[in-house]
């Protein structure tokens, strides 16, 4: 290749750059004015909320209707007003939100929105696909720490605990900003287990510590068997439910049990009662063990604290969903009842009407013929008609 083909392809190459440039100019200008924009809704969705808060309180200090229209007009106010608030969160969704306390401390004011749909998505799969990973890792560590009774596997069983936590919780705080309905107790729950896991690795290895580790990885054992089947049978029951539109597209699979779990997943919940009944029996033991022996660490106490926090908070939330969706499920059974009642009787009078309808057409479509002693009227008629001439004759 000689000197001038080269040339040619840096002048090619510079026709390139130019275009670099110019995509480069349109794509700063469009992000300044994406920026704009935001602004603007911003200040638009403040404004709808302080224009609705006026009309709400106006509402409410206004007299009681005096007629069915005023009051007709009143409820399609509050009706307007309630759709309105629900519009304005689904533009939201649509806008970069701001982070939260956590977020801050951790990560500082760094904007975590994701502004993309499908990106969304893909960071909550992502999310999914880590929870599943680390938790096979951790059911085979536990499982050697079961084996080997050595110092350094455990402390590397633990850390990876610490390090597991405090990763769930900076993903699900991100998560949470960009639209995923995470559960109040289900967050705090990471949080608890994280100071858990801080406080199991200052531990120091005694007589304390001895008598509890095998109870410790039997139960760590346990529970990542239930969360494995839990997460793989969740993920297939989000699929299913969010292309039925039931379900939200950010919505995550969980340890405990929710409302929407009841579909396809109430086979788990005794093997979720065994494990909470396991955290109180841990909380039991290290109660025993701040006793006995003597010259306990203060970290006996506070596991035993945590284990019995997550014990109560893990039972009232399950203990609170269930009875809510046998109740919903009754009233289900029920309305489902009445429906198919309602559409058997139904079918019962169109299939009537239907005979009514063949039995008095003629085949032709004419009209119906009825004989003279068919009616009342009929039958005064031919009596009031006078004789005919042949009727005369023959008389």
């Amino acid at each position: 290749m000689d000197i001038e083909a080269l040339q040619n392809e840096w002048n090619e190459l510079n026709r390139e750059y130019t275009e670099l440039e110019t995509c480069n100019r349109r794509y700063i200008e469009l992000l300044e004015q994406l920026y704009s924009h935001q602004q603007k809704c911003f200040n638009e969705i403040k404004h709808q909320r302080y224009r609705m808060n006026q009309i709400t309180a106006s509402l409410r200090q206004f007299p009681a209707p005096s007629g069915p229209a005023d009051k007709e007009k009143r409820d399609d106010l509050v009706k307007m007003s309630l759709k309105r608030k629900a519009q304005l969160h689904e533009i939201e969704q649509s806008l970069p939100a701001k982070s939260g306390r956590y977020l801050q401390i951790i990560l500082g004011d760094v904007n975590v929105s994701i502004l993309n749909r499908n990106d969304k998505v893909r960071y909550k799969d992502d999310y999914e696909k880590f929870k599943l990973i680390l938790n096979v890792i951790g059911l085979i560590m536990a499982f050697f720490n079961l084996i080997f009774n050595y110092r350094a596997l455990e402390l590397a069983f633990i850390f990876l605990l610490v390090w597991y936590y405090c990763t769930l919780t900076i993903r699900e705080s991100i998560l949470k900003v960009n639209g995923s309905r995470i559960k109040g107790w289900w967050r705090a729950h990471h949080f608890i287990s994280t100071v858990a896991a801080g406080v199991l690795l200052v531990w120091p290895q005694g007589e304390h510590w001895q008598l509890f580790r095998l109870q410790f990885m039997y139960f760590n054992v346990y529970i990542s068997i239930v969360q494995y089947l839990q997460f793989g049978y969740q993920k297939g029951l989000l699929y299913r439910l969010k292309a039925l539109g039931e379900r939200h597209n950010m919505d995550i699979t969980i340890e405990g049990f929710h409302s929407w779990m009841w579909r396809g997943l109430s086979f788990l919940l005794p093997f979720l009662f065994i494990g909470y009944a396991f955290q109180a029996y841990n909380a039991w033991t290290l109660y025993k063990l701040a006793y006995m022996p003597p010259d306990a660490p203060w970290h006996v106490s506070v596991m035993c604290g945590l284990f019995l926090l997550l014990f109560v908070g893990n039972m009232a939330t399950t203990l609170w969903v269930v009875p809510e969706k046998i109740r919903e499920r009754a009233k289900e059974r029920y309305r489902l009842q009445s429906m198919g009642k309602s559409m058997k009787l139904r079918k019962e009078m169109k299939n009537s009407a239907s005979d009514l309808d063949i039995s008095g057409n003629s085949p032709l479509g004419a009209a119906p013929v009825t004989t003279a002693a068919s009616t009342p009227t009929a039958a005064a008629t031919e009596t009031a008609m006078p004789p005919t001439a042949t009727e005369k004759k023959a008389n």
